[in-house]
């Protein structure tokens, strides 16, 4: 192909991409063979940001009062110049910027949860959490008897919280991409901002009835039924501001429960505001595949393609990772990123019922398969636990049935990950749910052992 056509090409696809949307901040994701800053001074662009490691050329570049789509043709048509597009913001489900944080009254008998903490395995949760409907929907215990997990799981998210006494010894230091600091911990952008958090004392449950986010669907934290407890109504942290707060530890909680042996790297590309960007997603997968990750998680979607984040996916795919991404909370068949890549698994969610929840996107090719997403227990930050909704949870738990069979076959990857977690529980074709519900246990019998595996 000639330059002159990749150039027709490139140009063609960012006037697609800006009929979808401004830039963020008028940023630019730009791929470039040479010397960037040589680049940008020619623009009077400002480097705002260099990748490193495996994804090294790739720099998001920003301007100011320049018309964005002339100046985007401009770099697209430079030699050095590998690909341009707009370096879009991504916002997490459910979260609206701004968004006012709804309280249930305290007179609302709410959520709770049995206060009996029971050992699983390295710590102590609560019983509700490992005794929830979910568990018995994927057909969990019978596949622990194979496998309790293997590998490193990474989840592109807000973090996870390192102090939460459920998910101590699983989680390892990963990356903190939106203020470049190791450990990817939860609570940063609220221990940044000096942000005052309460911490109610009881010591199993929370007291709290705050609703967070995730497809439209309140959070409800857990609320303990004794009388003086319910009257409870101190906020955690000001849900107006930090209205993402808590979305990755709820998400590795329950990769911690179908997998409590696989060892969670956060790598906190959305901050506690639930916004990040395409360039650092795009970090935080080549951080993952430098990292000797196994699995990523990806409970997030966008509604417009991005040449860079499909990059980054094929990129992770033939590095031999399994991608797992939500299926987006629309209720429609719809076409999100990157649970409609070839290269990801797209993961729809149900009810307790075997139905397809209210919320959940569905049909081909975004959902590859389904799993319990209306109704979840999950734990959340500073010895919490919530009730949650949304494919963002469904995601999960997919992603760590790939982690039990890291366990089982070292050599695992996307398809062979892909083909096992296929034998699922059939559903109602009318669901358009793809393979069907996720049966662990059928995933792990139908998988071939390597001479590396456990079992």
């Amino acid at each position: 192909m000639s330059r002159r056509l990749h150039i027709s090409v490139r140009i063609s696809l960012l006037i697609a991409l800006f009929s979808l949307g401004a830039f963020a901040e008028d940023r630019f994701l730009v791929k470039v063979n040479g010397d960037i800053n040589a680049l940008a001074r020619h623009y009077g662009l400002t480097v705002v940001q260099s990748l490193g490691g495996s994804a090294t050329g790739m720099h998001v570049l920003s301007s100011k009062g320049a018309n964005p789509h002339d100046l985007a043709r401009s770099l697209a048509a430079e030699f050095s110049v590998r690909s341009v597009e707009p370096d879009n913001a991504v916002i997490l489900p459910g979260i609206k910027p701004a968004s006012a944080v709804v309280r249930s009254p305290a007179s609302t008998s709410g959520f709770s949860i049995s206060s009996t903490l029971v050992r699983y395995h390295n710590s102590y949760v609560a019983s509700g959490y490992v005794n929830q409907p979910a568990v018995g929907l994927i057909n969990m215990a019978s596949a622990q008897k194979m496998s309790t997990g293997g590998g490193i799981v990474a989840t592109i998210d807000t973090g996870a919280d390192f102090t939460h006494p459920g998910l101590l010894g699983s989680l390892t230091p990963g990356w903190d991409f939106v203020n470049n600091l190791p450990f990817g911990q939860e609570q940063a952008d609220i221990n940044k901002a000096g942000a005052t958090v309460a911490q109610e004392t009881t010591p199993i449950l929370d007291q709290e009835t705050t609703p967070i986010l995730d497809g439209g669907t309140a959070i409800i934290l857990t609320q303990e039924t004794t009388p003086i407890l319910d009257q409870e109504t101190t906020p955690i942290l000001d849900g107006t501001k930090y209205p993402a707060f808590g979305h990755g530890t709820m998400v590795a909680s329950l990769i911690h429960l179908v997998a409590p042996d696989a060892r969670i790297m956060p790598l906190r590309a959305f901050g506690a505001n639930g916004s990040s960007s395409i360039s650092q997603i795009v970090a935080a997968v080549h951080y993952a595949v430098e990292h000797n990750v196994d699995v990523i998680n990806m409970s997030f979607s966008v509604s417009s393609d991005s040449p860079a984040l499909k990059d980054a996916m094929e990129f992770a795919f033939n590095s031999g990772l399994v991608l797992v991404a939500a299926a987006g909370n629309s209720g429609q068949a719809a076409t999100v990123y990157p649970a409609a890549y070839s290269t990801v698994m797209g993961v729809g969610a149900t009810d307790n019922f075997l139905q397809r929840a209210f919320f959940s996107n569905f049909g081909q090719p975004l959902v590859t398969l389904a799993a319990p997403g209306q109704d979840i227990i999950a734990m959340y930050p500073m010895n919490h636990y919530a009730k949650v909704s949304g494919t963002s949870f469904s995601a999960p738990l997919v992603a760590g049935g790939a982690a039990l069979l890291v366990d089982l076959n070292k050599k695992l990857n996307e398809t062979s990950a892909t083909a096992a977690l296929s034998h699922a529980h059939a559903l109602a074709p009318g669901l358009e749910l793809g393979a069907g519900e996720l049966d662990l246990f059928q995933a792990c019998m139908s998988l071939p052992r390597s001479a590396g595996g456990n079992w």
